[in-house]
C-alpha cells in the first residue's frame, strides 16, 4: 500500500526541525486538524449549496449565477488554509500521509474538484446565464454538480481513511 518512492523522503522529512516541532508540541496536530475540518465544512457546505441549486433541489428562487457569486468565495477562501493545514499535518507525520494511498487519492481528487469548480466558475464569469441558456447546458451543469458532489464526498472519505489505511512499514 506504500509507494516505494516516498519512504526515504518521509524518513528525512520526519527528522527535520519543523516536523520535530509538530511531532513534539502536543497541541499542534489537534489544533491543525480542527482548523482543517472547519475549513472543509465551509468549503463543502458552499459547494454543496451551489450544486443543490444547479440540481434544482434547493434555493430555486435564486439564479445559479447569483448564488454562485455569493457562495464561491466560500469555496476559494478556505482552500489556502486547507493547503497550509494539510501541509502541517503531512510534515508532522510524513509516513502516515505521503506514503498513504488514501492521501495520494485525496490529492488527485482535490485536483479534479478544483478543475470542475474552475470549469463551472469560468463559464459563469464569461456569461452569467451560461449554464441556463439551453437544455444541453443545463444538463451539463447538472452532470458537473453531481460530479462535484461525488468528488467532494470521496475527498472527505479519503481524508478520513488516511488514519485507517494499513501501512507497510
Amino acid at each position: 500500500m506504500t509507494n516505494p518512492k516516498f519512504p526515504a523522503f518521509s524518513e528525512w522529512l520526519a527528522t527535520t526541525g519543523p516536523s520535530q516541532l509538530i511531532q513534539n508540541v502536543s497541541w499542534i496536530i489537534p489544533t491543525t486538524q480542527t482548523l482543517h475540518i472547519i475549513c472543509i465544512s465551509i468549503l463543502v457546505g458552499a459547494i454543496g449549496m451551489v450544486d443543490l441549486r444547479i440540481l434544482g433541489l434547493a434555493m430555486r428562487s435564486q439564479s445559479t449565477s447569483s448564488l454562485s457569486r455569493r457562495l464561491l468565495p466560500f469555496v476559494w477562501a478556505p482552500l489556502p488554509i486547507l493547503l497550509i493545514t494539510g501541509a502541517i499535518l503531512a510534515i508532522g507525520e510524513p509516513a502516515r500521509s505521503l506514503e498513504n494511498l488514501a492521501f495520494q487519492v485525496k490529492m488527485l481528487l482535490l485536483l479534479a474538484a478544483i478543475a470542475v469548480t474552475l470549469l463551472f466558475q469560468t463559464a459563469i464569469k464569461k456569461d452569467e446565464a451560461f449554464w441556463e441558456l439551453t437544455p444541453a447546458r443545463r444538463t451539463w451543469a447538472k452532470l458537473l454538480a453531481v460530479l462535484s458532489m461525488a468528488i467532494w464526498i470521496a475527498i472527505i472519505f479519503a481524508g478520513r481513511y488516511i488514519a485507517y489505511m494499513v501501512q507497510d512499514f
